[in-house]
């Protein structure tokens, strides 16, 4: 037997490989112009239904999935993500003024605080020499201490 160049290659027939031609679509051919085209026309169908408008419903009206519209076409993501205000530059930015204002905040605190420490310093010192005092004064009326000029001059 001479098998040279007639070697045929059969096919098992599966359930899914034996369904009707009609049934069975190949794969989409890879073109960006058009889908990105698509894209925009899903986007333009949801804003006119007044549906919400996401990433994720573009998708599904475009018939593509979330993950291409983000990897594939992210500058389409940003225009969705600016139509529903959720732009990652605004977000970036609106985070940052928040950041700025608390930080403001903080250091006005940690000024009131060191204001603070600083008074309580100031008065435990008043308030040691008032104790002092107290008992001197006490010494005095209990005759315990002379009073004298000490450390005065004499007129």
């Amino acid at each position: 037997m001479n098998y040279q160049g007639k070697i045929q290659v059969v096919a098992k027939q599966t359930p899914s490989t034996a369904a009707t031609p009609e049934a069975v679509k190949p794969p989409r051919q890879r073109d960006r112009a058009r889908t990105l085209t698509e894209l925009q026309l899903a986007l333009s169908r949801l804003q006119r239904a007044c549906k919400k408008v996401s990433i994720a419903a573009v998708a599904n009206e475009a018939k593509v999935t979330p993950a291409l519209i983000h990897n594939t076409y992210p500058d389409f993501a940003e225009q969705v993500r600016a139509l529903v205000n959720k732009s990652t530059r605004a977000q970036r930015d609106d985070k940052h003024r928040e950041l700025q204002l608390q930080r403001a905040a903080t250091a006005r605190l940690y000024q009131v605080i060191a204001d603070q420490n600083k008074e309580i310093v100031d008065l435990a010192s008043i308030n040691e020499a008032l104790r002092a005092e107290v008992q001197v004064l006490q010494g005095i009326v209990e005759g315990k201490v002379l009073t004298a000029p000490f450390g005065r001059k004499n007129e």
